[in-house]
């Protein structure tokens, strides 16, 4: 399914945008527009609280558009293919990199405890979050998505509820990353493994709130329809 072609109009919610036109989330992103957690609000709304323009938001996301040549709609796909998705863009990758993240900002913690710039207590954060979201998968792998896919998705509500609220969990973490790390700027002096950490874990911050938002805006919606 290709992106629409609809103008874009201040009463679109920030959800709604993020789903279906190319290059929304990233433009969100960039401007600190939470469309994951909080998306269901609308991009007039979700501006004038960033005192941003809307109209120039608008433009940049449409100037967006040429650029996104890899973009994918999953708001029309069967439920059983955005959970596939879910499993294999999302649940794998985080279960890659988090360990890797984890080992690098132990070693950055060590290496540069000397330093006034050392991002101390970063390492002990990345460790919590891994936890929280590898319990956090399971209880979706183990008990949510069973549950949508035998066909049970109208009776999921609480279960969808507790995932939502582990979601703003999930946010209160990135936005903790974000302080720790002064929004990913590593310091002049930083080395190369200081860097490639910075780098990773803007990579993952990204990744989890188009995580979040495939699920709380898309899967979560359409299994409760059944």
């Amino acid at each position: 399914m290709s992106a629409t072609t609809a103008p874009i109009t201040r009463k679109d919610t920030l959800a709604d945008l993020a789903a279906t036109r190319a290059g929304a989330s990233r433009v969100f992103y960039r401007h600190g527009l939470d469309f994951c957690c909080h998306g269901r609000v609308s991009l007039e709304e979700a501006c004038a609280k960033k005192q941003l323009d809307v109209d120039a938001l608008v433009r940049e996301i449409e100037a967006q558009v040429p650029l996104a040549t890899n973009f994918e709609r999953w708001d029309g796909r069967p439920v059983a293919e955005l959970i596939q998705h879910v499993l294999d863009r999302y649940h794998a990758s985080h279960r890659a990199e988090l360990p890797r993240l984890l080992e690098m900002a132990q070693k950055v913690e060590k290496v540069h405890a000397d330093k006034a710039s050392c991002p101390r207590g970063l390492a002990e954060h990345v460790e919590r979050m891994c936890e929280e979201l590898e319990m956090h998968m399971q209880k979706e792998e183990q008990v949510l998505f069973p549950m949508v896919l035998s066909g049970r998705g109208r009776m999921a509500a609480m279960p969808i509820q507790i995932m939502e609220e582990e979601h703003e969990d999930h946010g209160r973490n990135l936005a903790r990353l974000r302080e720790l790390t002064h929004d990913f700027a590593p310091p002049e002096d930083a080395c190369g493994t200081w860097r490639a950490l910075y780098l990773g874990l803007a990579e993952l911050d990204e990744q989890l709130m188009q995580h979040i938002h495939t699920e709380n805006n898309i899967l979560f919606p359409r299994a409760l329809r059944g």
